[in-house]
């Protein structure tokens, strides 16, 4: 068997649990093949004997693909049903509870996400549009992410703050409470403070931070509002968008309750966690579409 950059495996030694691309093939200091795996559906980031991996055929990776897409979609539709629980409430509020002709109109806040993975950013990306929030996707490395985020943040002045991309936990470089036994959750930590450093209001600026068994208790610590991974599980490429849509659409006068925030991600409270958090959803009226062919009133 030869393996080949971007070729989609499993690992024997797991039982073929997840799907991974390969991105490296080098030789370690003992001559061994080692191959860098990035997972296809979770954000985990890992290492394989060459001989641990086997080749996915297409018919398979399209049977789990499909499996996948239906786990995605069945959350995607709890989370469309709050959003128009929410959206209804909104308007009941907006007119006072009084049947009324009067349109309004709502600000969601904006979301600036940074990824480390540019095939993750773009599933995010379109899952973002798919309900409607404003996003700036950025894709960076992550150990380039904590010298970048000061001129990203002040380029893009965003509402909501998503740091993402690949993690790991390595046991064998340390205990669980070791942050140098992490991948990559050092360097999201320093991002986390960077944007602190600019924001430090948790309400004004709202931080998802964390990838795949990320050290969670240092990102709250550094000031993420949200993170991964309390149980240090996988999380799931898409979970980010799930908890910024529904701080998006919950009012900034409200506070998001964090269990109902996290019962309709796919990856639930093992994987990610958070604090209590006010809503950035501004609501405003009278809704006048501006038409070309009107003419401006006169008061003259």
């Amino acid at each position: 068997m030869m393996l080949k950059i971007g070729d989609i495996v499993a690992r024997k030694s797991y039982n073929y649990d997840l799907l991974f691309r390969v991105m490296d093939i080098h030789e370690n200091e003992l001559k061994q093949r080692v191959v860098l795996l990035y997972g296809e559906d979770v954000r985990l980031m890992a290492d394989a004997p060459y001989e641990d991996l086997k080749v996915v055929d297409g018919k398979e990776q399209m049977t789990r693909k499909q499996r996948a897409e239906s786990k995605v979609n069945r959350s995607l539709l709890l989370l469309q049903q709050d959003y128009q629980l929410i959206r209804e409430k909104n308007e009941y509020e907006a007119t006072g509870g009084y049947s009324t002709e009067q349109n309004y109109f709502q600000v969601p806040g904006k979301v600036l996400h940074l990824d480390g993975d540019p095939l993750y950013l773009k599933k995010c990306l379109e899952l973002y549009e798919r309900i409607g929030v404003p996003v700036n996707g950025v894709h960076a490395n992550e150990k380039e992410m904590p010298l970048k985020i000061t001129e990203l943040m002040e380029k893009y002045r965003p509402d909501i703050l998503v740091i993402t991309g690949h993690d790991a936990y390595s046991k064998s470089k340390g205990k669980v409470n070791d942050l140098k036994a992490y991948r990559h959750s050092w360097h999201f930590v320093q991002t986390v403070k960077e944007a602190r450093r600019i924001q430090p209001n948790l309400d004004q600026l709202v931080i998802f931070a964390g990838a795949c068994q990320s050290h969670f208790e240092s990102l709250i610590q550094a000031g993420a509002n949200f993170a991964s991974s309390p149980s240090r599980v996988n999380i799931h490429a898409l979970d980010p968008v799930y908890i910024v849509g529904r701080i998006c659409f919950t009012p900034f006068m409200e506070r998001v309750n964090v269990w109902d925030l996290l019962k309709n991600t796919l990856t639930g409270d093992k994987g990610l966690g958070g604090i209590e958090t006010r809503g950035v959803l501004r609501t405003g009226m009278p809704f006048r579409p501006y038409k070309e062919d009107e003419d401006a009133d006169d008061d003259s």
